[in-house]
């Protein structure tokens, strides 16, 4: 990757969100060596809970065969298909058959929510989750994704937005936890306007992170020029200074 942005976010991040949580990043590989590496679930079912020991350091490879759970191998691009039912599971369920989960009215409403989601086939085999300052010259990530909590989001949510003309320059798409930090950002990359993506308000993976702690998702190349206006945006300013003595404060 481009070693002047990784030095720079590594000297700049401390300075304006002191005591912060590093970001980790997604890429994906077709190189046999990460692929030995593919870790299994070891009991745990949702990808978001994987991720845990990444955020520590820790670097995480997976495939079709060690996503644990059927959606996000959906959301991670490994396949297109859905469960059985997958229309009732999302809503009501169907009585003395299959609980449902109703985060949607009626199946009805899946369906139609269903046609207007955009396919998303995985670039490779691998997908390697590795922390900011984890990455090698040779790793070139596709999206940076924050673990942040209400104070670093408002300052990252700022920032996306510092360069933007557009009111709607960060977006948060109805999905699963880990479609909002795969799939949703993967695809806003291939704009001419990428846009971040907050998420992890996916009920079902809410468990999986600390209460407080809201995803933001950002396409490299929307990443990039937020680390280049950092020195000269509302970071520099009194008005968070006294926002991030909270966030300092805290750690």
């Amino acid at each position: 990757m481009d070693r002047k942005t990784k030095d720079a976010f590594l000297q700049l991040w401390p300075r304006y969100f002191d005591g912060a949580a590093l970001p980790i990043t997604l890429y994906y590989t077709d190189d046999a060596a990460a692929g030995a590496k593919a870790a299994a679930p070891g009991g745990r079912h949702c990808l978001i809970d994987q991720l845990r020991d990444v955020r520590e350091g820790d670097t995480l490879v997976v495939d079709k065969a060690t996503v644990p759970c059927p959606g996000g191998k959906r959301y991670m691009g490994f396949t297109a298909t859905v469960g059985p039912q997958f229309e009732y599971f999302l809503s009501y369920g169907i009585p003395g058959k299959l609980e449902g989960e109703r985060y949607k009215k009626s199946p009805e409403i899946v369906r139609e929510a269903m046609k207007k989601m955009h396919e998303f086939k995985a670039p490779a085999k691998f997908a390697v989750f590795k922390r900011w300052d984890a990455l090698s010259d040779a790793d070139n990530p596709d999206i940076v994704i924050f673990f942040a909590t209400p104070d670093v989001l408002s300052g990252l949510f700022t920032l996306a937005n510092f360069d933007e003309t557009d009111p709607f320059g960060v977006v948060a798409p109805f999905a699963a936890g880990c479609g909002t930090i795969v799939q949703y950002p993967y695809l806003e990359a291939a704009s001419p306007h990428p846009r971040p993506v907050v998420g992890m308000f996916d009920v079902s993976a809410r468990p999986c992170v600390e209460k407080d702690v809201i995803s933001f998702a950002v396409p490299m190349l929307k990443f990039a020029r937020m680390v280049e206006n950092m020195n000269e945006s509302f970071l520099i300013t009194n008005s968070w200074k006294k926002v991030l003595d909270r966030i300092a404060a805290q750690k």
